[in-house]
């Protein structure tokens, strides 16, 4: 039997997203059938040694090989590095990510992956200049469940795609907070937009921008609208509609994320199409069934439900095809491209220009 490729991580930030990701790395990749790549964490970086100590003692059981810097240059520098995950709040992403290609570690960067598309090309740039992997941590595409709605959405059962809906919102209690939450804070990127709409924007570049019909061709429109906090500013409650129309298929999406109200339990996501309908459970970052329903004319003529089960909560997914890239020296994956990241921020962009949020001067470090 051959030997898996193992890939040694750095980790970035030591807060609760790092947590869930290394819990998943170091779930046996057996469990999900997983024999070709392992992972390994060698390095965690923090604002200090004790934190980076604290994080490996409780998150990746106390392992003494790890080594624990109190910065990030520590990791960066580290020769047994060959990626790092980085899960710094967003408007650090560019930074972050810019002195890890410098120092030519392979790039798994948290969504969304930079504050806006200039500053995504221009890391782009640079792992193209370095000669490294790069990929934004939108960990909802690999997962099993989303594969297999690709293969349904795609087979051509159900016909075209032509709408989609989809919503994620969180109570995040607004006045019970600080005003410097990363949520509230605007010189963190705070805000609905690009902290919860990563994902519905991802079932809609998964189910419109990348089925055939589209050809690759950007969203031919988007309008957006969104209500902000009297409390700091940022936007609250946004809506946007992406529509696709430029090659063979012509589609919406209208998708919405708000931070003040409970996200609905029951549905995230449901694709229409001139078929069928394909409804996603909730919660959409992570959802566990899916159902596929078939018409013939306006009756329903056959349901389908799957369920998806696997040890851990999801993660590892990502760190499997990342760890595959960098086995195969790809500079980028099949499944998550650059190209849909970037479709991703420049969405963004617009919606936050129709918005008129702007960050506070200094965010941005590219415009």
């Amino acid at each position: 039997m051959t030997k898996p490729f193992i890939l040694r991580w750095g980790i970035i930030s030591t807060g609760r997203i790092a947590n869930c990701f290394v819990t998943d790395l170091l779930v046996d990749p057996e469990t999900r059938d997983v024999t070709d790549v392992a992972h390994k964490v060698t390095a965690v970086g923090s604002r200090s040694v004790q934190s980076a100590e604290k994080f490996i003692a409780e998150y990746a059981k106390g392992d003494k090989s790890i080594k624990a810097y109190g910065s990030y240059a520590g990791v960066f520098a580290d020769p047994n590095v060959d990626a790092v995950y980085i899960a710094t709040p967003h408007t650090l992403h560019y930074e972050n990510a810019l002195d890890a290609i410098k120092a030519k570690k392979h790039v798994l960067c948290e969504k969304p992956v930079t504050s806006n598309a200039a500053e995504l090309r221009s890391l782009l740039a640079a792992a193209k200049e370095h000669g490294v992997f790069f990929m934004e941590a939108l960990w909802t595409r690999f997962q099993p469940l989303t594969l297999e709605v690709k293969k349904i959405s795609e087979s051509g059962v159900l016909g075209a795609p032509l709408a989609l809906q989809a919503d994620l919102s969180d109570d995040f209690k607004l006045n019970e907070i600080p005003k410097t939450h990363r949520v509230l804070d605007p010189a963190l990127g705070g805000g609905a937009l690009l902290d919860l709409g990563p994902y519905p924007l991802i079932w809609a570049i998964l189910a419109l921008y990348e089925h055939p019909y589209n050809q690759g061709a950007a969203p031919s429109n988007v309008s957006a609208t969104m209500l902000k906090t009297p409390l700091t500013g940022v936007d609250c409650n946004t809506s946007f509609t992406v529509t696709f129309a430029k090659r063979e298929l012509a589609a919406q999406a209208i998708l919405s994320c708000n931070m003040n109200i409970a996200s609905n339990h029951t549905t995230g996501a449901v694709i229409r199409y001139e078929k069928g309908m394909i409804t996603i459970a909730a919660p959409i970052y992570c959802p566990k069934s899916f159902t596929v329903q078939y018409f013939e004319g306006s009756k329903v003529t056959k349901e389908e439900t799957r369920q998806f089960e696997y040890v851990g909560t999801g993660w590892h997914f990502q760190a499997d095809e990342v760890a595959r890239c960098v086995r195969d020296k790809k500079s980028e994956s099949s499944l998550w491209g650059h190209d849909k990241s970037l479709v991703e921020m420049d969405v963004f962009d617009e919606v936050r220009r129709q918005g008129n949020y702007k960050f506070p001067p200094g965010v941005e470090k590219v415009v």
